[in-house]
């Protein structure tokens, strides 16, 4: 029987990475590229939250092999959250767009650039383009 209580920060971050893999690759990350791609400092603590995960009940491991992790249920995202980033991330960019139209700067400009990328990775496509002509024409 396990025990599913939500996830440490930490956690939650590699499960978000594991589901992305997996549904970017159709198979689990080795415990090398979780490392990588979580920025975990050695193999260990990959292996302490996968563990902790499985005893959490978030992630199950197929047949005791390599690449057998699968995410249990997915990832649980309220809404609210989702829409919480996409606004904070909205106030940003339009705060940069200020400070862009007093002062043309490459840097703000690439400011820009990467939070509307974020919105991208949120699912907020259809916001990112309108953002996308607004740097067009600003340029």
């Amino acid at each position: 029987m396990t025990n599913k209580t939500r996830p440490t920060k930490k956690q939650f971050q590699l499960l978000e990475y594991l589901q992305e893999f997996i549904s970017e690759h159709g198979y689990s990350p080795s415990y090398r590229e979780i490392m990588r791609g979580c920025n975990y400092t050695s193999v260990a603590t990959v292996a302490l939250h996968v563990n902790s995960l499985i005893a959490r009940g978030h992630v199950v491991k197929r047949d005791k092999s390599a690449r057998s992790l699968e995410v249990v249920g997915g990832i649980e995202k309220s809404k609210s959250a989702k829409s919480n980033h996409k606004n904070e991330i909205i106030k940003e960019i339009e705060s940069r767009f200020k400070k862009l139209e007093k002062t043309a700067s490459e840097e703000v400009l690439n400011e820009i650039y990467v939070l509307v990328g974020a919105l991208k990775i949120l699912g907020h496509q259809e916001v990112a383009v309108g953002y996308i002509t607004r740097i067009n024409q600003a340029r």
